[in-house]
């Protein structure tokens, strides 16, 4: 993708709570945490469910569209390890199931970016133990 520059600073440290989703991730797929008790998405994963307080779950595969729900451009002075990518964009985007996800657009300029803006996931392999869910604008 040619608005990722390579990641060679900070990675996720999968935990076991959350290795299923990266695992699917590696596989193509954005799955989310889904209470077996009540059915809320819920991302970050978590051990019990805030709505009805069980603790059984599954990972639901999900479409991987939503919206812009709120965005930033990073400049520099940036963290060390990210800055050789400044500027860029972080967007907080809001899946269609209603969960939230941070992640970065791509193939979009920033001055287009915008609350609202729909977007879709696509999948980044950093490498063979890392895809990261990053997202394009996507077609109305």
């Amino acid at each position: 993708m040619s608005d990722v520059r390579g990641v060679d600073g900070p990675r996720p440290a999968p935990n076991p709570l959350d290795a299923p989703f990266w695992a699917a991730l590696r596989n193509g797929e954005l799955r989310i945490q889904r209470c077996d008790a009540c059915n809320t998405m819920r991302h970050p994963p978590r051990p019990v469910c805030a709505a009805c307080g069980a603790t059984q779950h599954e990972w639901a595969l999900v479409g991987g569209r939503g919206q812009v729900w709120s965005f930033t451009i990073v400049h520099p002075p940036a963290l060390p390890a990210f800055a050789d990518r400044v500027p860029y964009n972080a967007i907080v985007v809001r899946l269609a199931e209603g969960v939230f996800l941070v992640s970065n657009l791509v193939d979009c300029d920033a001055a287009a970016i915008s609350v609202g803006m729909p977007v879709e996931v696509v999948f980044h392999r950093v490498d063979d133990e890392l895809t990261l869910p990053l997202f394009r604008p996507a077609a109305r």
